[in-house]
């Protein structure tokens, strides 16, 4: 109860994500960020990535998280509820506010690139159970994560870890390791992240981030450190995805019933930029999964999401429509291997059928 009577419970949906998101600076033109004149302004963070990936796939997915009383924080709400999502959950903090970072247009991978986050003491940095709306983050069919949140502040990880506790009708718990090293205070964030995968459902993680972090090698021997999920998804770059699954439901046990293992090459991609592809992944990813898709499904729905997102400049892309996306993720294996997906690619058969509408 409240002073004004009684709180409706959130309706239900598909997915909840909870996390910071930031508007984010993207360069006019390529250099560094000492040379760059001008920068564009868009949005960015992984969780409502993926909750607005989602949303323009046609799910309905609310967004949790906290930001300014400024206008930062007033565009972040707008932009993120104009793909769809529910943020009547978003709360304000008077005090702290919005995080911002600025990029420079290069790959993420390259030495070239660099960051320069302004999110210290931001609003989002100080979510706890208290400050956030605990019964929003429990109305989704599915509940999404990831291990930026936890390295934020204490308070942030004190959440993440009663999210990801066992507990009874608790929703599906997704969880994106996202493993960035530069954002722990101490060497504990490694550690840290493999015991908060080990309390989801679902977990994603890359091969490459999996080295640095716990130094495995090899999908196998993720799955090995990682037993407890019912699903893991190994993100192996541009060889493709593994996804690692126990045919029973539950937890692994002494008497779990073995693994499925699944592998899909990943898409010929003509890269624009690699930012925000991961989040993209998952968002498929999750899609399939909601749609109870077999498991080859399900990873050929993450990289055809990844390919939208690999071929624009922001973190965000126009997904493919589901039945462009179905099509596509139906292919035979020859078919699949040989396809190449270039910028516009997603449009492309919208445009199409527009054109035979028009008389």
């Amino acid at each position: 109860m409240t002073p004004n009577g009684p709180v409706d419970a959130p309706d239900v949906v598909d997915v909840v994500a909870l996390g910071e998101s930031m508007v984010t600076f993207l360069p006019t033109r390529p250099g560094r960020l000492a040379d760059v004149p001008s920068f564009e302004r868009g949005i960015g963070g992984a969780e409502s990535n993926v909750a607005c990936v989602l949303a323009a796939a046609g799910h309905t997915v609310r967004w949790v998280g906290r930001v300014g009383t400024d206008g930062f924080g007033d565009h972040l709400v707008e932009a993120i509820a104009a793909y769809g999502v529910d943020t009547s959950a978003v709360r304000r903090d008077p005090v702290r506010p919005t995080g911002v970072y600025f990029r420079t247009a290069g790959d993420r991978a390259s030495d070239t690139h660099e960051v320069a986050y302004y999110r210290a003491g931001s609003a989002a940095s100080a979510m706890t159970r208290d400050n956030v709306d605990v019964g929003a983050l429990r109305s989704g069919r599915v509940l999404h994560l990831s291990g930026i949140t936890a390295a934020l502040s204490e308070d942030c990880l004190g959440l993440m870890r009663e999210l990801t506790a066992p507990r009874a009708r608790r929703p599906l718990v997704s969880f994106d390791v996202n493993h960035r090293a530069g954002l722990w205070r101490d060497a504990d964030g490694p550690r840290v992240l493999l015991d908060l995968a080990r309390g989801a459902d679902i977990v994603f993680v890359g091969d490459d981030e999996a080295r640095a972090a716990w130094g495995l090698r090899g999908a196998r021997a993720i799955r090995d450190a990682l037993p407890e999920p019912a699903v893991l998804v190994v993100k192996q770059g541009g060889d493709g995805a593994t996804v690692f699954e126990r045919a029973a439901a539950g937890r692994a046990s002494s008497g779990a019933a073995p693994d499925t293992t699944t592998f899909v090459r990943a898409l010929h991609v003509d890269v624009i930029a690699a930012v925000g592809a991961g989040d993209a992944f998952a968002a498929g990813f999750l899609s399939a999964t909601l749609r109870a898709l077999p498991a080859r499904d399900r990873l050929r729905h993450g990289h055809l999401m990844a390919a939208a997102a690999l071929t624009v400049h922001g973190d965000l892309a126009v997904p493919p429509s589901r039945d462009h996306a179905d099509r596509l993720a139906a292919l035979d294996d020859d078919a699949w291997e040989t396809l190449r997906l270039g910028p516009g690619w997603t449009e492309a058969v919208t445009r199409a059928q527009e054109e035979v509408r028009t008389p």
